[in-house]
């Protein structure tokens, strides 16, 4: 009979290991039992790597379908490596099917089950939960099921993606409200523009300018300025450039110029109008005159599609 251990210390791609398994678990044993929940906790760990890695840019000079093959085969030993030692899943696993085997012992036949219950029952998504992210399961009162739905989305999500969209998201919504342009879209912008925050316009004695959207201050601008290189495109010519931008007391009143901005201004009433789709949305800044930067439609584009897709 296969063990836990013998499972999680095979290879990935050992297809014995599998069979044997099928075989082991058709006893009922609570050996096997505990090795399915380990191959199922692989299973969910090598999902979780795979998202992570399409939501990472591929710009490398030796990235190839070979390269996209090996790496995956290096994931899936990942998976099963880590859950060896266990992110808490598997104990979740047994304990609720544990319940279910000893249930369905007692069953008289007559509701057909005939075994352990397959499906992932309400007791068991909630114990998912608790064991995984009890504070997002606490913080609202939705369903199960959409508590589920955002530790998965949660999860997939670079971490520094998840922090810039953490620390803005209420702007960002506070925004939506006002112009009608989807949080996720302006949220895209913002890391572009700011490369998620990590390229911030500085003040000259160091302070943090908090301007998001990279918003120049044009002469009706009556707020606070700061001096910042730029690069700007010129006939499709990059030349860097010292521009003047404004500057805010906080992120929030960044998002509100910028909600204010595409509002109030008639050169961007089309692009709220396109704001259906990500495609739309970047499409409409460009042709705005927004940036001058000929592929900005595409790198805004590619960073909502691939980091706030829902």
């Amino acid at each position: 009979m296969i063990t836990p251990n013998d499972a999680t210390a095979s290879l990935a791609i050992d297809a014995r290991s599998i069979e044997s398994l099928k075989q082991s678990a058709k006893q009922n044993s609570p050996e096997a039992l505990k090795a399915a929940a380990q191959q199922f906790e692989a299973l969910f760990v090598n999902m979780m790597l795979k998202s992570m890695r399409e939501a990472t840019p591929k710009e490398g000079l030796f990235d190839s379908e070979q390269t996209k093959m090996y790496q995956s085969m290096l994931d899936q030993q990942l998976g099963q490596n880590m859950a060896s030692r266990g992110i808490g899943l598997a104990e979740v696993l047994i304990r609720q099917l544990s319940v279910n085997q000893d249930a369905a012992a007692l069953d008289d036949g007559t509701n057909g089950s005939g075994g352990v219950q397959t499906g992932l029952t309400e007791t068991l998504k909630t114990d998912l939960l608790q064991s995984m992210s009890p504070r997002a399961v606490r913080a609202s009162p939705r369903t199960t099921e959409e508590a589920g739905d955002a530790v998965v989305s949660k999860s997939s999500k670079p971490a520094h993606v998840q922090a810039f969209q953490d620390k803005l998201q209420a702007h960002a919504e506070a925004a939506e409200r006002s112009t009608g342009i989807p949080a996720r879209f302006m949220l895209g912008q913002a890391a572009l523009e700011s490369g998620w925050g990590k390229r911030m316009i500085r003040t000259a004695d160091g302070s943090n300018s908090h301007n998001l959207f990279g918003i120049k201050a044009t002469a009706n601008w009556k707020g606070r300025t700061v001096d910042a290189v730029t690069t700007e495109y010129i006939d499709g010519v990059p030349q860097r450039r010292v521009e003047k931008f404004r500057a805010y007391d906080s992120y929030a009143d960044s998002f509100r110029d910028y909600a204010n901005l595409l509002s109030n201004n008639p050169r961007y009433e089309k692009v709220i109008a396109n704001a259906r789709d990500a495609e739309g949305f970047a499409r409409g800044l460009q042709r705005a005159g927004y940036a001058t930067d000929p592929e900005y439609a595409n790198k805004l584009t590619n960073i909502i599609k691939s980091n706030f897709s829902s």
